[in-house]
């Protein structure tokens, strides 16, 4: 279903007639792209297996092109995952022996466990970030590889990418096999414990998935892309599709162009483009376009105060309850780190540290000086905050290995008197914190930074914005290439 599918439907029920007069206002830019981070147009040009192309700016990465195969090398790892995924249901992960007492546990007893002792939201989250997700992200990939090895990609191949995008995040089972790890160290000290089959199925899924990504070339996809020869504005008018190179003369004004969220193409209209207005559907893959994201300051804020109100109560309840011979012991996620350094289990107990308590910290605090700091138009420090941001969107999820832990223990010790374990209050407060953090994280448009810094402003004219465009810095093996061909909107 397309996204505007609402937008249309409230449309048609307002409006009794729309102008469908069509008027030459679009005009697709050819090898230009907008930093997503800091919004800088720069020229890119075309790049050769193993070149990325960087923002001169913030340092962002704008293009690659994989040394692999575009289709044949992610098909490949994807059919991998698949199998692997589809085992992995089948199969045991761990298996506990408590004086002659067994229990095993899969990867969907978590979920089923949280659910009977009372936490079925957390339950839920598990399951949604280790099972549903997985197989979801997977079957979205196949198809988006067969449409993407078809002469002329159908239409809803990339809806399928752009969802794919927005969802992979959501797929932790990174996190989950580390998640295991800290539940076997736990576990050891109380009973035989046996690893199974699952456990060394959810590391090759890992690495399977990592790989499927790490070779899907999404730029020579998209190029492959038919661009529509009209577009339907936010309004309801049919708009002429036009094309212009980057190199040409007659370059529009900055505020009169703005980048695709989900597939990077750069348009320019007639007239000024507003902030977040509803600029109308992609003439590539369909999605609304916008200059920015919508309410990107305020649901930020909203969602880091959240965070932060759940923040408190998430380190100091405790988060399960274990109980050996009718001796109860609660611990809260500190208590959790410090039991690992006690067992001379370092590593692991700075890996705990590292992802529960340091990156919340990290996350909370950056968000709240990049908010506080477009607020007030803050000039200094900009690129640092730009790096900032892209570290704690990509190291956000890693917070849940106390969660998954928690699930996998829960699951697999329960022996009424001899020993048992239960969640409690604070791994709710914690999963919250964990949730509306990266929610708050891709909330906010860190563009929206230099934006209020004046960097991407006043726009100066069109011939100066043509000879003021950098352009991305391109490297392989730490060498530079001159600038030469524009790298093509299609293929």
């Amino acid at each position: 279903m397309s996204d505007r599918f609402h937008k249309r439907l409230w449309r048609n029920a307002v409006t009794m007639t729309s102008s469908v007069t069509p008027s030459p206002t679009l005009k697709v830019v050819e090898g230009l792209r907008e930093c997503p981070f800091c919004g800088l147009f720069q020229t890119v040009p075309r790049l050769k297996r193993g070149q990325v192309a960087f923002c001169t700016r913030c340092d962002a990465q704008l293009a690659r092109r994989r040394h692999t195969a575009p289709i044949a090398a992610p098909t490949a790892f994807c059919l991998a995952s698949a199998a692997l995924y589809l085992a992995l249901l089948i199969t045991q992960l761990l298996t506990i022996n408590v004086h002659g007492r067994v229990n095993t546990v899969t990867i969907l007893t978590g979920p089923i466990e949280l659910g009977r002792e009372g936490f079925g939201e957390i339950g839920f989250i598990v399951g949604l970030t280790t099972l549903i997700m997985p197989g979801i992200v997977i079957a979205l990939m196949g198809a988006i590889l067969i449409g993407a090895s078809r002469r002329h990609m159908p239409d809803w191949a990339p809806r399928l990418l752009s969802w794919y995008d927005r969802l992979r995040e959501w797929s932790m089972i990174e996190v989950y096999i580390l998640g295991v790890f800290v539940a076997y160290t736990k576990l050891i000290d109380l009973a035989i414990v046996d690893l199974q089959a699952g456990v060394f199925l959810i590391a090759a899924l890992m690495i399977t998935m990592a790989a499927t990504d790490s070779t899907l070339d999404v730029e020579r996809i998209w190029h492959n892309r038919d661009i529509r020869e009209e577009m339907e504005d936010g309004k309801g008018r049919i708009l002429p599709v036009e094309h212009l190179t980057a190199t040409d003369e007659s370059m529009p004004p900055l505020q009169h162009m703005l980048s695709c969220h989900s597939c990077g193409l750069v348009m320019a209209f007639d007239h000024e483009v507003p902030r977040e207005g509803d600029m109308g559907d992609c003439p590539r893959c369909h999605q609304i376009l916008r200059r920015r994201k919508s309410n990107s300051l305020t649901n930020a804020a909203a969602l880091l105060l959240a965070g932060i109100i759940c923040y408190i109560p998430a380190n100091l309840l405790p988060v399960m309850t274990y109980t050996k011979m009718g001796q109860a012991d609660t611990s809260t996620i500190i208590h959790g780190v410090i039991e690992l350094w006690q067992s001379d289990l370092i590593p692991l107990a700075l890996l705990v540290l590292f992802a529960s308590i340091t990156v919340p910290v990290l996350k909370i605090v950056s968000l709240a000086a990049m908010v506080i700091g477009t607020w007030r138009k803050q000039k200094r420090g900009l690129r640092r905050l730009t790096k900032l941001y892209r570290l704690i969107d990509l190291i956000g999820r890693w917070s849940m290995i106390d969660v998954f832990m928690i699930s996998i223990l829960v699951a697999i010790v329960h022996f009424n008197f001899l020993a048992n374990v239960l969640a409690d209050p604070g791994v709710v407060f914690f999963t919250i914190v964990v949730i509306v953090t990266i929610f708050a994280v891709h909330s906010f448009d860190p563009r929206s930074m230099w934006d209020a810094a004046g960097e991407n402003g006043p726009v100066p004219a069109p011939d100066e914005a043509r000879q003021n465009s950098d352009l991305g810095g391109i490297s392989e093996g730490g060498t530079s290439f001159p600038p030469h061909d524009m790298e093509p909107e299609r293929a």
